[in-house]
């Protein structure tokens, strides 16, 4: 036990040897660190003094030389501005030597202007002296007052100028009438050369072409009812005769016939052909053609730049088309007369679209009188037609 204890003690006192030693060890070696430290640091600041010196010196140098160079450069735009200044003065110096020999000049004018004012008054005064005495002379020749004299030299100026301003004047009106009748040939010729109309010759018949010649007794029919139906539908006459697969339809209302036509086309290509089939078939032409007229009257509306028509009007436009005068075309000959009315009114300087309109309804009303006039036709052709019915 007791030896224990002294290994322990033996221990303890080496390891607090130890540390001492070590601690004063290393505080030994820390000094000298120190001190080596302290003497790099010296260094460095030496070293840093002298560099900073050297600096110095050469950002001295450095500005110096600038200072030099901003000196010669000042000292050379200062030269320049001077010569600058020098130009600027003796050219001002200049101006107003010019200046001032102007000024002479103009006073030398004045003085010359002054004088011939002083003439002219003076001259003007004698002229007005001699004016008054010659009126005084020529009122004691001609016996007449100054204004007794004016009113007969007017008096006799009227005369004078009422003679030959009458002379003038009818001159002018013969020279307009010519120039007019020159004028309205010119234009006239220039509006139908700008303006070239297609003519149509129309006739009252038109025919039928068939497949063949048995189709002409299928149209018959027996004892003669699809054509007498035909007929009393559309108010129009078939002619059947030794042309070889033709049929002429002959009628003066040009609407009815080709709605004749139309139903008759249809039932040569249906095939089925009976009383009907035949009312059925006229009331699709007479749709068509409706729709057809309707067509015309909007596309004349567009041929002659006319807009903003009302419906009736388009329809009794369209059914123009159908019509002639004079071997053409009632409605070709509206949109011709349109497009010549409204190249006279541009080159008169009047209302174009108007002129257009204009020309374009002025046969619209042989069409309403023409429809007058076929009232009891109507009425005539509505009888069988309702009779047709009745009997189905």
């Amino acid at each position: 036990m007791r030896t224990i204890l002294e290994i322990f003690g033996v221990g303890l006192l080496a390891i607090v040897i130890g540390g001492a030693a070590g601690y004063f060890g290393r505080k030994h070696i820390a000094e000298a660190k120190i001190a080596t430290a302290e003497e790099k640091a010296k260094d460095i600041l030496v070293q840093a003094e002298k560099n900073a010196t050297a600096r110095n010196k050469d950002m001295l140098m450095e500005a110096k030389e600038d200072i030099h160079r901003l000196r010669s450069e000042l000292e050379k735009e200062v030269k320049e501005r001077r010569a600058e200044l020098q130009r600027s003065e003796h050219r001002l110096e200049q101006k107003e030597e010019n200046l001032d020999r102007k000024a002479e000049s103009y006073e030398k004018k004045e003085e010359k202007v002054a004088e011939k004012e002083k003439q002219l008054e003076a001259a003007q005064a004698k002229t007005e002296a001699l004016y008054q005495q010659q009126l005084v002379t020529l009122e004691k020749i001609s016996g007449l007052t100054q204004d007794e004299a004016k009113h007969e030299l007017l008096h006799s100026l009227e005369e004078e100028v009422r003679h030959e301003s009458a002379a003038i004047i009818k001159d002018l009106e013969q020279q307009t009438k010519d120039e007019a009748d020159k004028k309205a040939r010119e234009i006239i010729s220039l509006a139908i050369q700008r303006c070239a109309a297609d003519h149509v010759a129309e006739t009252t018949v038109s025919v039928v072409e068939l497949p063949n010649d048995e189709m002409k007794g299928r149209i018959i029919g027996r004892e003669g009812r699809n054509i007498r139906t035909l007929e009393m539908l559309t108010g129009i006459e078939l002619i059947i005769d030794d042309t070889p697969e033709a049929i002429v339809i002959s009628g003066f209302d040009p609407v009815r016939r080709e709605v004749a036509r139309l139903a008759l086309e249809k039932l040569i290509n249906d095939g089925r052909i009976h009383p009907s089939r035949i009312e059925e078939m006229v009331d699709k032409a007479q749709k068509e053609v409706e729709q057809k007229i309707k067509e015309a009257g909007e596309r004349a509306m567009y041929d002659a730049g006319v807009r903003s028509l009302l419906p009736e009007e388009i329809k009794l436009l369209g059914r123009l088309r159908y019509r002639t005068s004079y071997g053409q075309n009632v409605l070709n000959h509206s949109v011709e007369v349109a497009n010549l009315a409204g190249i006279m009114a541009a080159e008169l300087g009047v209302d174009v679209v108007l002129a257009k309109r204009a020309g374009l309804l002025h046969d619209i009303g042989r069409r309403l009188t023409m429809k007058l006039k076929a009232a009891t036709w109507n009425w005539a052709w509505m009888l069988p037609r309702n009779a047709v019915k009745m009997m189905r």
